[in-house]
């Protein structure tokens, strides 16, 4: 996604070197409509510079500083010089991170999507989290709860949700649901121990999940799960109650699972 509007001076921005003169450096701005920076020729490297050339390319991507912006005259002042390695590491990878989400969005919503849409749904995102990736990163973690500040319809909504699901990578999530056992048959404790070690996966979780069962208060018990994304976690979690309530009902017993912990009103 391009912004429509300018840069403010101190931003660093990422651009490829469209020209290269003697005085300086012309430079497209890849995160703005239609806006181009110069990097005059003391901005480019410290110290004497004797051929611009030594020190840049044309359609080398590259970080600057904006300097200064005059929208009347149509003009951007950068500088290349005053980025340091940190600094042009961490705002590549942010803007390589928007880019991965400027896909993900024509996945949610089709690549013959209205522009006006388009946009009225990007906005929605970075009002709520400060960028796009942003956006789908905290859907992925935390599903609709973290956009329920925002106007999306719930069609959007709801292919948000599931494009940041199937796509999105995130260090870690947590999930969290509930089992109801009961066991009036003879088995009584021995067939909820039985139940409790289904649900626990008798070995057979993936290594990178991390699934705990815990007692809540008969005859709930809490599963807890750590997984790399939320749709295996959702999914490891799902499994573990369905194993749960098949090997009570083994026992003619009954299992029921569900989300929200009970209340003892319910």
């Amino acid at each position: 996604m391009k912004y429509s509007g300018w840069p403010d001076p101190g931003e660093l921005v990422v651009g490829k070197i469209d020209e290269i003169e003697d005085f300086g450096v012309f430079v497209d701005l890849e995160e703005y409509e239609d806006k181009r920076g110069l990097i005059h020729i003391s901005e480019v490297a410290s110290g004497w510079i004797k051929n611009v050339r030594d020190h840049v390319r044309e359609g080398q991507i590259v970080v600057c500083k904006v300097l200064d912006v005059d929208e009347e005259s149509q003009q951007i002042d950068l500088s290349l010089k005053d980025v340091n390695d940190h600094q042009r590491s961490e705002k590549i990878q942010q803007w390589k991170n928007e880019q991965k989400a400027d896909n993900w969005m024509e996945l949610a919503l089709g690549e013959e999507t209205d522009d006006e849409v388009y946009t009225e749904v990007a906005n929605e995102l970075i009002a709520a989290h400060g960028s796009l990736y942003q956006g789908f990163k905290q859907a992925a973690i935390h599903g609709e709860e973290a956009l329920e500040e925002t106007d999306l319809s719930a069609d959007n909504l709801d292919a948000i949700v599931e494009t940041a699901r199937e796509n999105v990578s995130v260090p870690y999530v947590n999930v969290t649901g509930y089992v109801d056992l009961e066991n009036p048959s003879p088995s009584g404790v021995d067939g909820i121990r039985e139940a409790l070690e289904a649900a626990e996966g008798n070995g057979e979780v993936p290594d990178e999940v991390d699934l705990e069962v815990s007692y809540v208060g008969a005859p709930e018990y809490r599963i807890e799960v750590q997984a790399p994304n939320y749709k295996t976690a959702e999914s490891q979690l799902e499994e573990s109650a369905e194993r749960a309530v098949a090997a009570i009902e083994d026992h003619d017993g009954e299992g029921e699972y569900h989300r929200e912990r009970r209340t003892d009103d319910e």
